[in-house]
């Protein structure tokens, strides 16, 4: 009964090293061929023969994969080191298949267990060795913020005047965008007892049909991407339905609720469906007006809405009744061709936005022109439009804005002491495709435009990607900081982030580099452009700030579950067109974009502690990969239909993500994040950090991988153990007087709280849905509280909800706020 169980055993160890041969052997001849590494055709031949071998010779079976795990191990240290993704995927497998070699019944010649085992044991040992020795590396960068500049209080903070410190009144906390808190009773000292205070559920759930990451056609993105601001007593949040609601800051309790009812058209074709937030305005006093204190609002269907800050009652003398269109001035709209995700930028009675825009449908879409607007009637005031002669002017009813110039849909922060609005732009559409592209597009795209509040003349431009051809517009505006000039003079800063991990240090008054922060340009990749477009030689770089672009990727980089799934990323990466960052998206082969167009760092933009000149950012790293074919490819064939502007997109173009239709050009594009048949990323962890760069010596304080796969699995399941690898985040983070770090975003659902002199992890709490949110701080009844939204991510696939959540300091009731 044993010998048959054995041998049974035996010939299914021997099919299964068959199989895993032949796919090795026939992978890695593939990869080979292609100019890449010659281990696994090796290691097929390997496989095949121990296969062959195990049922009549099994102790020399034995022998020859102790000799080749051994080499395997020898070869993976070569290739990784000691770097526990990068040798997990290369031996983990075949350490397995040498442990079920150690089974008693299996491939056995008939003498004692150790003589038939022994090289297996002393094989498996020593690879399992060199794993465990890699467990005990670092991803980290460790390091600690002097103690003087800790302790850094009283400093310059212009962006906070007029603000009171209890207050969170725009979107980051100020319309400077720094995120800090100047609160400091929540301490690395005491953050032990910080607890939930309180939990408010907004009632706004995803409906069928939405939460998916396929695209419009399948469904719809639900992202709670809201961070509340606080005025006084009351929290002012919306949601992703476009409710607008009001909290009291105290007990979470609603003290009113308002929903504009969006039309249901533009509903069902919205792809994205999120609200970041809301904007407080008071009226100045020499304004007559009913409705002094004001809510702004985007809503879902292309409108904006003001309302009564104490009632949620719409003000009647904005617009029509509260409301004012954003589809006038732009034409001709297709439902979900142009929504607005962000809060409004309002500062001297002056109502600023600009929008989304439907990417990569066609090069005759919506005009991404920024529009001010009357704060107190609604009526335009000024509209900035790169492709009309003058670029700002005010529009008449009848009169259509540029179509297709590049749009600024993210958060604006602005200077109101200089009288700037700093706008981050986008492209022309679409992305990829740049051969139909104007001047001024090309002048306008990708950069930070400061624009004068009131008339909406551009004061200057500084572009941060030329010809953009990768979806590296800047998704966030500038933070404001004062930093020390050359003679110890104040220099007013701004600090502009970017999707490539780069970081701009400008002049805020004139565009310019500040002295002591240059930026150079470096030429980049040239060649396999479509014929029909151009490439820039050079792109600019900002040598002296620190970079959290992550280095070009090698063969060696590729990664997956096992040694498998591996070897076919290390193919198609051979097999794909790339030489770095900016290599140019090629017509008929696959190019990997890395980084790509989700950021290193995204709409969260950048923390700025003003006090400490530290600069805090989170970031993402995953490759994506694009393909640009001759339309006839799809439309030849009628999968994708013909569409020429006129009347609604068609529907049945498939995924929008996947397939870009990019209608009016000679293309269409692929385009999806670069991730293998198991759903596993190409590249391998790390794959989020969080960062601390001092703005004054202009080096990386601290650095720390942030996040575990706990909630991301194989085939994009919500189950896996908790690995240290890092994780995916969408959302910002804040810092307070009290020194203490407060990020949401990662995608295993966490809130945590980070010291700020070390980047250590100090506290975190399990939210009941992502957090992909930028949390937010403010003091009420001497308790200093922090709030985030919980409500989820549809693109990074995070559990969905409609959670407030605030915390406080377990027994602080009556305390005041530092």
């Amino acid at each position: 009964m044993r010998e048959g169980i054995g041998r049974l055993l035996s010939i299914i160890t021997s099919a299964l090293f068959a199989l895993i041969g032949l796919f090795l052997f026939f992978g890695g001849a593939q990869l080979l061929f292609l100019g890449g590494s010659w281990f696994y055709i090796l290691a097929g031949a390997v496989m095949l023969g121990v296969a062959f071998c195990g049922i009549r010779m099994p102790k020399l079976a034995n022998r020859i994969y102790a000799v080749f795990l051994l080499v395997a191990t020898l070869w993976a240290l070569f290739e990784v080191g000691f770097d526990i993704w990068g040798l997990e995927v290369r031996l983990m497998m075949l350490v397995g298949l040498g442990a079920w070699l150690l089974l008693p019944w299996v491939w056995r010649a008939g003498a004692g267990w150790l003589a038939d085992k022994r090289e297996v044991l002393g094989a498996v040992a020593i690879s399992g060795l060199a794993l465990v020795a890699s467990c005990f590396g670092s991803y980290s960068i460790d390091g600690t913020v002097p103690a003087e500049r800790m302790a850094a209080q009283g400093q310059p903070d212009p962006a906070s005047e007029g603000v009171a410190d209890a207050d969170w009144s725009a979107y980051g906390r100020t319309v400077g965008g720094d995120r800090y808190s100047p609160l400091g009773q929540i301490t690395p000292a005491n953050i032990g007892t910080l607890k939930r205070a309180w939990l408010t559920r907004t009632g706004d759930v995803q409906q069928d049909g939405e939460g998916t990451v396929a695209g419009p056609d399948q469904g719809h993105e639900f992202n709670l991407e809201l961070t509340p601001i606080k005025v006084g007593n009351t929290l002012y949040m919306c949601t992703p339905h476009s409710w607008v609601m009001a909290l009291d800051a105290a007990t979470g309790k609603v003290k009113w609720k308002f929903d504009p009812h969006p039309a249901t058209a533009d509903l069902a074709k919205n792809v994205y469906l999120a609200c970041r937030g809301v904007t407080y305005y008071r009226i100045p006093d020499e304004i007559q007006t009913n409705c002094r204190t004001r809510i702004y609002s985007p809503v879902a269907d292309v409108r904006m809405v003001a309302l009564d800050a104490e009632t949620g009652k719409p003000c009647d003398d904005f617009g029509d009744h509260g409301f004012i269109s954003m589809r006038q001035y732009l034409g001709h709209v297709p439902h979900g061709f142009h929504f607005i995700t962000s809060p409004p930028m309002v500062a001297r009675n002056r109502l600023i936005t600009g929008g989304w825009i439907f990417d990569n449908q066609a090069n005759f879409e919506p005009s991404g022109a920024i529009r001010a607007f009357d704060a107190t009637t609604g009526e335009i005031a000024w509209a900035w439009d790169a492709g009309h002669t003058p670029e700002t002017w005010k529009p008449g009813p009848d009169d259509v804005l540029t179509r297709d110039t590049p749009n600024a849909w993210g958060v604006y922060t602005a200077d109101p002491a200089l009288g700037m609005v700093y706008i981050p732009t986008g492209n022309a559409p679409p992305d990829n495709w740049g051969g139909s592209r104007r001047p001024f597009d090309d002048a306008t795209s990708s950069a930070t435009i400061a624009l004068d509040i009131v008339t909406g003349e551009r004061r200057w431009t500084y572009q941060t990607v030329h010809h953009d051809l990768w979806d590296m517009d800047l998704p966030s505006g500038p933070s404001m900081v004062e930093l020390p000039g050359p003679n110890g003079e104040s220099v007013p800063a701004l600090v502009q982030s970017t999707k490539r991990g780069e970081f701009f240090v400008l002049d805020r008054r004139t565009g310019q580099p500040v002295p002591g922060y240059p930026v150079e340009e470096r030429p980049v990749p040239t060649a396999g452009h479509a014929p029909d477009d151009r490439v820039s030689p050079t792109q600019p770089y900002p040598v002296a700030m620190p970079s959290l672009t992550p280095p070009n990727l090698r063969e060696s980089d590729m990664w997956g579950a096992t040694l498998l799934d591996q070897m076919m990323c290390r193919i198609e990466y051979r097999q794909s067109a790339y030489e770095g960052q900016f290599t140019p998206p090629h017509v008929g082969k696959t190019t990997i974009v890395y980084p790509a167009f989700y950021g290193v760092v995204d709409w969260q933009g950048i923390t700025i502690d003003p006090q400490r000149k530290i600069l805090l950012a989170n970031a993402s790293y995953l490759p994506f990969r694009i393909k640009l074919d001759k339309r006839q490819t799809l439309e030849g064939s009628g999968t994708l239909p013909k569409w020429s502007g006129q009347g609604e997109e068609p529907a049945a173009k498939g995924d929008a993500l996947s397939v870009s239709p990019d209608y009016g050009t000679p293309y269409i594009a692929f385009t999806n994040p670069w991730l293998n048949p198991l759903q596993i990323p190409c590249k391998g962890p790390v794959w989020g950090t969080l960062t601390a760069i001092d703005l004054v010596t202009k080096k990386i304080v601290w650095q720390h991988p942030v996040g575990t796969t706990r909630d991301t699995g194989p085939f994009r399941t919500h189950n896996n153990l908790p690995l240290p690898t890092g994780m995916y985040n969408i959302g910002g983070n804040i810092v307070t007087k009290g020194g203490v770090v407060f990020m949401g975003a990662t995608a295993d659902d966490y809130l945590r709280a980070f010291d700020l002199a070390t980047g250590k992890v100090i506290w975190n709490d399990r939210l009941p849905a992502g957090g992909q949110a930028t949390p937010m701080s403010y003091e009420i009844g001497g308790k200093q509280y922090v709030l985030i939204a919980a409500g989820g991510h549809g693109g990074l696939g995070t559990r969905s909800g409609d959670y407030i959540i605030a915390y406080t300091l377990d027994g602080a009731q009556g305390v005041p706020a530092q």
